[in-house]
């Protein structure tokens, strides 16, 4: 099974998984994950940070 890339547009196989969480509505022990392909991973990284959102990049891809 492949998984996509979570950027809007991109059909990129993932390699990596951006783990974020909105700490206004979110408790400190829930992560929301997004899929990135390579390309993606710094963009979608920036985009939560921008937000202030508690965010990392993780290599490899969730089990």
């Amino acid at each position: 099974m492949t998984h996509e890339c979570s950027r809007a547009g991109c059909r990129r196989e993932a390699t990596q998984h951006i783990v974020w969480r909105n700490p206004r509505i979110h408790s400190a022990d829930r992560e929301k994950i997004w899929l990135a392909c390579d390309e993606h991973a710094g963009f979608l990284h920036d985009y939560l940070a921008a937000r202030d959102f508690p965010v990392t990049v993780r290599e490899g891809l969730p089990s």
